[in-house]
């Protein structure tokens, strides 16, 4: 994945832009994760503004809530990262303006690697799309003070 400059997320505060989860993004899908036991999840249902084909979700859409959930699992084990890369499978088309569950947990986590699955599924629980990642740890978050990873 070759090497990466190092960076800093230093969000300021009360952000709330970032088009998967922020809740003052206009375009944005406002997701809401909670804890669900192993991991986090969220539910969206999407209209006509995330549609492809007429009635059906646009696949990038699908592509986006998959890396959300998935960076925000990582997120909710205080460690902040970024996608260095992740796979998307979409297993049948996803029909607008029905109720979806978006569902993310840590597989593998390392000083420098954190590895993570997700599911979108309906609401009879048939799995529509499968997702995983691989995400650069940028830092550690440990109560009010970051703490800055290393080798």
């Amino acid at each position: 994945m070759g090497n990466w400059p190092q960076v800093a997320i230093d969000l300021p505060e009360g952000y709330s832009q970032c088009f998967g989860c922020g809740q003052d993004n206009p375009i944005g899908l406002k997701l809401k994760f909670e804890p669900d036991g192993k991991g986090i999840k969220a539910i969206f249902t999407p209209d006509e503004r995330y549609q492809g084909w007429p009635g059906y979700l646009h696949g990038g859409i699908v592509g986006c809530l998959l890396d959300e959930a998935m960076s925000n699992a990582a997120s909710s084990q205080g460690i902040r990262c970024v996608t260095a890369r992740f796979e998307t499978r979409l297993k049948r088309l996803i029909p607008i303006g029905m109720p979806l569950s978006i569902a993310s947990h840590v597989t593998r986590k390392t000083r420098k690697v954190i590895e993570c699955v997700s599911a979108v599924r309906l609401q009879d629980g048939t799995v529509v799309a499968e997702g995983t990642a691989t995400h650069f740890v940028i830092d550690v978050q440990r109560g009010n003070r970051k703490a800055e990873s290393s080798d």
